[in-house]
């Protein structure tokens, strides 16, 4: 079986993984792009975590003349809802199945498997999360928006998994009403869900990281 291409990173070397955090970039970067962070979150000895960054493919994408970049859809328009690729999207969140089918086959249980995703990667995140077929251990949805909620058909498995939503108040690229729109989504079908804002525009902020590890940490121990 093919999968995406990856940067891997394990927070406690040399021990046994326990978990697995599979983690998509945003449009025009590639899973370098938080590697970085995993020192930054200060997780524990007791976790041993695999962080997963994959690299998207290269495509054209229309908002940006048709120039070829790492991009996990193409993005027809840029109003504020935006007009994607949906079957580019989906195409991407099966690739995103295959990495978590093979985290199972390593061993970790699909209750370990948190899936994050900053931006485009966030939209991927709800529709591969919310149409796997097993449980998961919970979504983390940054800076992003939910590109397929008027399509998705929600799997029973992950109806409740628990996510995070953060958003910056002065994102000037995925306005705040967008993950406003998509915390509203959630919170309909699940009431485990949490959404914070951060006074910054399309990034991450210290005070954010720290939430980052308190939620892992409360998802994953032991």
């Amino acid at each position: 079986m093919s999968y995406l291409p990856c940067v891997e990173v394990e927070n406690n070397p040399g021990v046994p993984v326990t978990a697995s955090v599979i983690w998509l970039h945003g449009l025009g970067a590639d899973g370098h792009d938080f590697a970085p962070l995993v020192p930054e979150l200060h997780l524990p000895e007791s976790l041993s975590i695999r962080f997963i960054f994959p690299h998207a493919p290269h495509i054209p994408v229309t908002v940006n003349a048709g120039y070829i970049m790492p991009a996990w859809y193409d993005i027809l328009e840029l109003s504020l809802d935006r007009k994607v690729d949906e079957a580019q999207l989906m195409a991407s969140a099966q690739a995103v199945h295959k990495l978590i089918e093979r985290e199972l086959e390593r061993g970790v249980a699909s209750e370990r498997i948190i899936l994050a995703g900053f931006s485009q990667g966030g939209a991927v995140v709800y529709q591969a999360g919310y149409t796997f077929n097993q449980p998961l251990g919970g979504l983390l949805v940054l800076s992003s928006y939910f590109a397929t909620s008027n399509s998705i058909v929600i799997n029973e498995s992950n109806k409740k998994t628990p996510i995070l939503i953060q958003h910056g108040t002065r994102d000037p690229i995925v306005a705040p009403v967008l993950g406003e729109r998509a915390f509203q989504f959630v919170k309909n079908i699940n009431p485990d869900v949490s959404y914070e804002t951060y006074t910054m525009e399309h990034t991450l902020c210290g005070e954010q990281v720290a939430s980052i590890a308190r939620w892992l940490q409360a998802r994953l121990k032991k």
